[in-house]
């Protein structure tokens, strides 16, 4: 197939949202949803399995740029200097105590996702499902963020956060692994929040929750698809992550900012309107005519 400079900016406006909406707790997936029915990448036109994979996949630039801002985070070597001037290496456990935190909140999500992955696909990821759930978790981000107004947050380091916070907050994840819509930071971040961790470090690890389960997401996609890939795709896909990277770049470091002075009740006001919209018009405009 010959390469269409159409298809390639095309490839960059889901980069932009997937970007855009995969950090704000507002469903990537809605967005990607009402986006390919206006805007459809013709290279999936015959090939539904890879526009399923190319959802997830463009996903791997959106880590990337999560792996370059929290390096410091996450990375447990650091190079210190000694009394006498020699550089040494030193390993932070504090760093490898985050990272079991992190695998103990992927737990829930990773046996249902490897277990009921396509069924979940079948049964539940479809514009209705998608739209009860945008409404849903605005309207709980609002309560939330109303009750929590006045109340100093019990966890508000990234290091006191404990394996049991880490758990329950991977509980919450599992709803966005079942639900399409409800949004995985959505998710985590509501539940962090409602367990009494501050906005910024539920935020905080989200981002880094993400990491492998994005990826892990990825690579399950990608050993199912059976790296059949033609050039074609691999084009779309490589401009799709680029992009996701960059944007996410920028949408990340906007987000770590905007939640020091504001809270979350604009974004659940926005995810009740985008909610009844896509409800609307899947209802409506995409009703069976007879």
């Amino acid at each position: 197939m010959q390469i269409s400079i159409v298809e390639i900016l095309k490839a960059i406006l889901f980069g932009i949202v997937e970007g855009v909406t995969e950090w704000l707790p507002v469903s990537s997936t809605g967005h990607m949803i009402l986006l390919e029915e206006f805007v459809k990448l013709n290279v999936f036109n015959d090939n539904q399995e890879f526009w399923d994979l190319f959802l997830v996949v463009i996903q791997l630039g959106a880590i990337l740029a999560v792996v370059i801002l929290f390096w410091k985070t996450i990375w447990p070597f650091k190079k210190v200097k000694t009394r006498s001037g020699k550089t040494k290496i030193i390993f932070r456990q504090s760093i490898l105590i985050l990272w079991l935190k992190v695998l103990v909140a992927c737990i829930p999500a990773a046996v249902v996702g490897i277990l009921f992955d396509d069924w979940i696909d079948e049964h539940f990821y479809n514009p209705i499902v998608v739209s009860i759930m945008l409404i849903l978790v605005g309207v709980l981000f609002i309560i939330i963020e109303t009750v929590n107004k006045n109340k100093v947050p019990r966890v508000d380091r990234l290091r006191d956060l404990t394996f049991k916070d880490a758990f329950l907050i991977g509980l919450f994840q599992l709803i966005a692994a079942i639900f399409p819509g409800t949004s995985r930071s959505g998710a985590t971040i509501l539940g962090g929040l409602m367990i009494g961790v501050s906005r910024a470090v539920a935020s905080k690890f989200t981002f880094i929750l993400a990491i492998p389960v994005m990826f892990g997401a990825s690579l399950l996609k990608i050993v199912k698809y059976g790296f059949r890939f033609s050039g074609y795709e691999l084009i779309i896909l490589g401009v799709g992550m680029l992009v996701a990277f960059l944007v996410s770049m920028v949408i990340i470091s906007f987000l770590m900012n905007y939640i020091r002075k504001h809270d979350f009740k604009v974004f659940g006001v926005y995810r009740i309107i985008l909610g009844a919209l896509v409800l609307l018009y899947f209802l409506v405009m995409k009703a069976p005519v007879y």
